[in-house]
C-alpha cells in the first residue's frame, strides 16, 4: 500500500465540499415539501436495512443506547430506527439545510429524533460539549471528507480523533463506507479503536478475486492514554 499521503487518493471532488451539499439538500427539501420525496437514501435502502438489523439483532446495542448519526443527511437511518424502537437518536450534519430536511422528514413520520447542525471536524461546536454518545453511525461522511479538496489526510486524522472525543468508554462506531475497504479501515482507525464485528453486504467475483462494493465494520473506542 502507498504512504498515508498518498494511499487511496482518490483526488478532490465536489462531494468532498459543504457548498454541494448544501444545494443538494436544499434541492431536496423542496422536492419533499411540494412532492413528499424524502430523496436520496446514501447507499441505498437494501445497506440501510442491514445496519438496522444489526442494531436490531445484535447484542451489542440496548434499544436506550445513546446513538449519534454522523452526517445525516435527511435522516432515513434514525427513522428507520426509531421504528425499531431505538429512543435516544441524535443526528448532526454540517448542512443546514440537510438538518431542516431531516427534521420534517421526522415530524411527517411522528418519530422523536433530536437533530442539530454541527461539524465532526470542528471542536468548538455544541455537540463536543454534551453528555458523551454509546454508538456512533456513519453511513458515507468519512467518505466525503475523504474527497476533500485540501488538507485530507490531517482531516481524515481529526475525524478520527473527534469521533474517540464523542464517543463514552469502549463505545462503539459503526461505519459504512464505499471507498475504502475493511484493510484501509482497519489501518486508518487503529490508533483509536479496535474491530468487534463487520456488516455483512453482497460479494462479487471478478479475476478470481471475491469482493463487495460497501464495508461496514463495527469499532469500538479504545483507552489511548
Amino acid at each position: 500500500m502507498a504512504d498515508d499521503e498518498t494511499a487511496g487518493s482518490f483526488g478532490p471532488s465536489k462531494l468532498g465540499t459543504k457548498e454541494y451539499w448544501d444545494a443538494a439538500y436544499e434541492q431536496e427539501k423542496t422536492n419533499f415539501e411540494d412532492h413528499g420525496d424524502v430523496g436520496e437514501i446514501w447507499f441505498g435502502e437494501d445497506c440501510m436495512e442491514r445496519i438496522v438489523d444489526w442494531f436490531r439483532e445484535g447484542s451489542l446495542v440496548q434499544t436506550d443506547s445513546r446513538i449519534l448519526d454522523i452526517g445525516c443527511g435527511n435522516g432515513a437511518l434514525l427513522v428507520e430506527m426509531a421504528k425499531e424502537g431505538f429512543t435516544s437518536l441524535t443526528g448532526m450534519d454540517y448542512s443546514q439545510p440537510s438538518v431542516d430536511l431531516a427534521i420534517a422528514i421526522s415530524n411527517s413520520e411522528n418519530v422523536n429524533i433530536a437533530y442539530q447542525r454541527a461539524d465532526i471536524l470542528n471542536k468548538e461546536d455544541p455537540i463536543f460539549s454534551a453528555d458523551r454518545f454509546d454508538i456512533c453511525t456513519d453511513k458515507g461522511t468519512y467518505d466525503a471528507i475523504s474527497l476533500s479538496p485540501d488538507d485530507v489526510v490531517q482531516k481524515r486524522q481529526t475525524y478520527v480523533n473527534h469521533v474517540h472525543r464523542l464517543l463514552k468508554d469502549a463505545g462503539l462506531l459503526v461505519i459504512t463506507s464505499c471507498n475504502w475497504t475493511k484493510e484501509e479501515l482497519l489501518e486508518h482507525f487503529s490508533s483509536g479503536f479496535e474491530s468487534v464485528d463487520e456488516i455483512r453486504h453482497p460479494t462479487f467475483k471478478f479475476g478470481g478475486k471475491v469482493g463487495t462494493t460497501t464495508t461496514s465494520i463495527v469499532f469500538r473506542k479504545k483507552d489511548i492514554g
